[in-house]
């Protein structure tokens, strides 16, 4: 990524931060544009959480960058499900031979994403979604770029948040409001999971999803019972 106009940059951040009265899904369409034009990346994209709370892709700019978040959403695993989960921007710099995402790093390469940067989108300080960039070679992500990309981050927010109090976020209101409501509660039962089990972040949060799947319920639902018994449900007959 080539040293950042901060000229460029500001009038590109006042232009997105101007859509919040334009269709949500154009906004961050467009804001995914953006980011691919202003940073060189060699793709981004846009996941929010859903009702379930599995990221699913809302935008990207490539096949590619869609590909990164499919599988993402599908194993529960990677640098952006990080992203979301520990409420932080995850840096990778080469899938190759980074340690973390072992069962996306195939399918990462076949796609040629080699660099993730994963960055939240929160609501009201609570993360709802990520904002996706990636390389097809390996970097090293700097300061720099990250606050810049957590600038835009923090643009998509507010249009979410906009688009959510004027009534106009249409099939993603169900999803932002239920992240908001229950954050707190699954939180709390990663955390439950994590000193119980001795797991880390991101495999807690799956075996939250994995038991509500097979348990045919809501991951709120999950971690609720969880704190109030201590144990997860047992599988229903």
């Amino acid at each position: 990524m080539p040293n950042i106009d901060s000229e460029r940059l500001t009038d590109s951040l006042r232009s997105l931060g101007g859509s919040a009265g334009t269709d949500v899904a154009t906004a961050v369409g467009e804001t995914v544009d953006a980011v691919v034009g202003l940073f060189r990346v060699s793709g981004s994209g846009l996941m929010i959480a859903d009702e379930e709370h599995t990221l699913h892709y809302v935008a990207a700019s490539n096949a590619a960058s869609q590909a990164m978040e499919e599988i993402q959403s599908k194993t529960g695993e990677g640098p952006c499900v990080s992203a979301f989960v520990d409420n932080q921007v995850i840096r990778a710099a080469d899938m190759r031979t980074d340690p973390r995402f072992p069962g996306v790093r195939e399918d990462f390469l076949h796609h040629d994403v080699v660099s993730v940067l994963g960055v939240p989108v929160r609501l009201d300080r609570t993360p709802v979604g990520t904002l996706d960039v990636f390389f097809t070679g390996p970097h090293e992500w700097d300061d720099s770029e990250v606050a810049a990309l957590s600038r835009y981050a923090d643009v998509i927010g507010a249009t979410l948040a906009a688009a959510l109090a004027a009534q106009r976020a249409g099939d993603l209101a169900g999803q932002l409001q239920y992240a908001l409501d229950y954050r707190i509660v699954i939180e709390r039962a990663i955390g439950y999971l994590m000193a119980q089990r001795r797991l880390g972040p991101a495999a807690a949060f799956e075996l939250l999803r994995r038991t509500a799947r097979g348990r045919r319920r809501k991951v709120a639902e999950v971690a609720r019972f969880l704190l109030d018994t201590g144990a997860l449900p047992s599988p229903r007959v």
